[in-house]
């Protein structure tokens, strides 16, 4: 299958997708967001999609790892709650509004980060960071199981080192 029908079969799957990512949210933008990420994804990982397979499955399956991640990272993100008249300085890193500034050259090191690790390491943490299983990642592949968590754990730990300046 060509990239071209492929997309135009994954585009095809938007109402399936819509009618799906209402059972997660009731939010028309987190709707629209989460079907935009589901389709970018299903894109970037089109040599992924092995032909034969249940596509609306396939995206189904990006959609709701994609949802739960994004929901994991929100919780963690919205966790610092104090009742002090004061907050102490060492808190009051998590009180502060950052902007979009900040972000932009934190994203700007991620990927750079990224760009380091070795194609064999890459492809597995960034499949694990997409939601996949380690068993799925290990099938598509075609690697021991054993050999990806260890991928994935090298990964991890370049990407530490390399961003220890935004440990807090």
């Amino acid at each position: 299958m060509t990239k071209t029908e492929f997309n135009t079969q994954v585009i095809g799957q938007t109402n399936e997708l819509k009618s799906f990512a209402k059972r997660f949210t009731k939010d028309h933008e987190e709707i629209n967001d989460l079907l935009q990420e589901t389709f970018l994804k299903a894109v970037t990982y089109f040599n992924s999609f092995q032909e034969g397979t249940n596509l609306r499955g396939w995206l189904y399956t990006i959609m709701r790892n994609t949802f739960i991640n994004n929901y994991r990272r929100m919780s963690k993100g919205q966790s610092f709650i104090t009742t002090e008249e004061e907050i102490s300085p060492a808190n009051l890193y998590f009180s502060a509004v950052h902007n979009a500034g900040e972000n932009k050259f934190m994203m700007e090191d991620i990927q750079s980060a990224l760009k380091e690790l070795e194609e064999g390491c890459y492809i597995p943490f960034t499949m694990y960071f997409e939601g996949y299983k380690y068993n799925e990642i290990a099938e598509y592949l075609d690697l021991p199981i054993g050999t990806v968590k260890t991928r994935i754990h090298i990964a991890r730990k370049k990407l530490k080192h390399i961003l220890a300046s935004y440990k807090n």
